[in-house]
């Protein structure tokens, strides 16, 4: 999708989403969150959107989120604001091709059912592989594509609507494997149906990656 249609499907969607796919994408929020929960540092979330995880964050992080869409961000920051998420120390409209942020910066770096809509994924698959920290994870919670059965057939069926439905229901699992400083950690089914992946990528050690 290209940025344009990105931000023409979310400013449709800022108004509904937390009542809409924001249900159903609260199962792979709440897994990845959990296993954040139990790590330490800085956390950037990329696709922050209206702010649907910024509460489930434990309070010994610092969480950064960042999103394409002024309006999405305008109902996370009313969600801060209400809540007093003092773990939330910076909500920014960016472009996640090109992050406003040093190497190596962050403990934890997440994109939550966020990375099939992006345009150009593997460009922001390595901007997120920089920001991350040697020893860090890059976490994704997605719909991958499936290779046959009906599913897939459905898949291939909803892929034109992608920039209507405000993602591809056709995105490889490849397109998100291919940063050589990451490596496989995990990879969970998740609900609702198990149509949804949790993958754990871990970013290597400078040693190793000099290897």
């Amino acid at each position: 999708m290209e940025l344009a249609a990105v931000k023409t499907s979310y400013r449709y969607w800022a108004p509904i989403y937390d009542f809409t796919f924001g249900r159903i994408s609260q199962a792979g929020r709440r897994r990845a969150v959990e296993h954040i929960n139990r790590r330490g540092g800085r956390v950037l979330e990329i696709g922050v959107g209206t702010g649907l995880s910024l509460d489930r964050y434990a309070p010994h992080l610092e969480v950064t989120g960042i999103d394409v869409s002024a309006e999405m961000l305008d109902k996370a920051r009313a969600k801060v604001a209400e809540q007093k998420l003092a773990h939330v120390a910076r909500l920014s409209e960016m472009d996640a091709r090109a992050l406003a942020f040093p190497d190596g910066h962050f403990d934890t770096v997440v994109a939550m059912h966020v990375i099939s809509v992006v345009p150009e994924p593997e460009r922001v698959m390595e901007e997120m592989a920089r920001v991350c920290k040697p020893g860090g994870e890059v976490l994704i919670v997605g719909h991958f594509a499936r290779d046959k059965g009906l599913l897939a057939s459905l898949e291939r069926l909803f892929a034109p609507l992608a920039d209507v439905i405000g993602w591809h229901s056709d995105f490889a699992l490849g397109r998100v494997l291919g940063v050589p400083s990451l490596s496989v950690a995990a990879s969970r089914p998740v609900p609702p149906f198990g149509i949804f992946t949790f993958l754990v990528q871990r970013k290597r050690e400078a040693a190793q990656a000099a290897a």
